[in-house]
């Protein structure tokens, strides 16, 4: 992922610490006897590093997706950023994995940003009931927007969610500084997204910290954390497993969270570290990877 990725000499000049909530986090955030729901997984399930890892060194590539539903229960799905899926594959994914697991599906970039939302309605209905197959096995799509979509364009923005289904709840990426520059623009945005039901993501780059918003628009964090190979990635997992403790304890309903670094490689160890800790600290039960014999944990750097 290369969006705000910035050289070593860079990192260790920047403030990596997490912002304070937002306010609006106050409104959405409610004590509830109602369990949580609770994902963790990675950007890909494909990499060939992984086998003698978390999959059997003989693993061949049909089998990855089967093997991955094993070891995590969720995935971002960007290869729908790319194409719409046929049923065929619909019908593959539904059947290689486990009863529990789910797919987190990226909108198309054809509509994201090469139409700016604008004249989608075909692509979008047939994205939607594509994705809609995947019953129980839908997780929480997201919207990527441009970084040229600005809050010029949010009259735009709210048409668009307007026109998805009722049923189908999203969460949507802002990109554009201008989002986050402007307080009153934020907040009203936050407000629309509540209205319709639909969730913020907060991506924690490096070297766009202003995307890290820390803006919760429903009872659910969907959370694209970007790991740089360094060090202080377990001090900034630290700081958000505390900062994901207190939402819980005020009732956060859903946190999907997504472990990306590099080129993926070591993306299950780090999801590992992830688990750990927010079991520990927030007396949560989730299964983290199982590690093939010979490989020895949280050694990366």
């Amino acid at each position: 992922m290369d969006f705000g990725k910035i050289s070593k000499p860079e990192l260790e000049k920047t403030d990596l610490s997490l912002k304070p909530d937002n306010i609006f986090n106050e409104k959405v955030l409610k004590n509830t006897l109602k369990a949580p729901i609770i994902k963790v997984g990675c950007p890909v399930w494909s990499v060939k590093e992984w086998n003698g890892k978390i999959y059997p060194n003989n693993a061949k590539t049909p089998d990855l997706l089967r093997l991955y539903s094993h070891q995590f229960n969720t995935i971002e799905l960007n290869v729908t950023h790319y194409q719409i899926p046929s049923d065929e594959v619909i019908n593959r994914w539904l059947d290689e994995t486990t009863e529990d697991f789910t797919f987190c599906t990226k909108f198309p970039q054809v509509i994201s940003h090469d139409k700016l939302l604008l004249n989608a309605e075909d692509l979008t209905d047939e994205f939607c009931r594509q994705i809609l197959k995947l019953d129980h096995k839908l997780g929480l799509p997201f919207l990527q927007l441009a970084p040229y979509f600005t809050p010029k364009q949010l009259p735009i923005l709210e048409k668009y969610l307007n026109q998805l289904p009722i049923k189908l709840k999203i969460a949507v990426e802002f990109r554009n500084e201008d989002w986050f520059s402007n307080t009153t623009v934020w907040q009203e945005t936050l407000a629309m997204l509540n209205e319709m039901g639909h969730a913020t993501v907060i991506t924690d780059v490096a070297g766009r910290r202003d995307v890290v918003h820390q803006s919760l628009s429903v009872s659910k964090a969907f959370i694209r954390w970007i790991g740089n190979e360094h060090p202080s990635d377990y001090q900034r997992i630290d700081e958000w497993v505390q900062r994901i403790k207190g939402w819980l304890e005020e009732g956060l309903q859903e946190l999907w969270l997504f472990v990306h670094i590099n080129e993926n490689i070591n993306s299950p160890e780090m999801a590992t570290y992830w688990i750990q800790q927010l079991n520990e600290h927030c007396e949560l039960n989730i299964k983290a990877p199982r590690f093939q014999p010979k490989v020895e944990q949280m050694s990366l750097f």
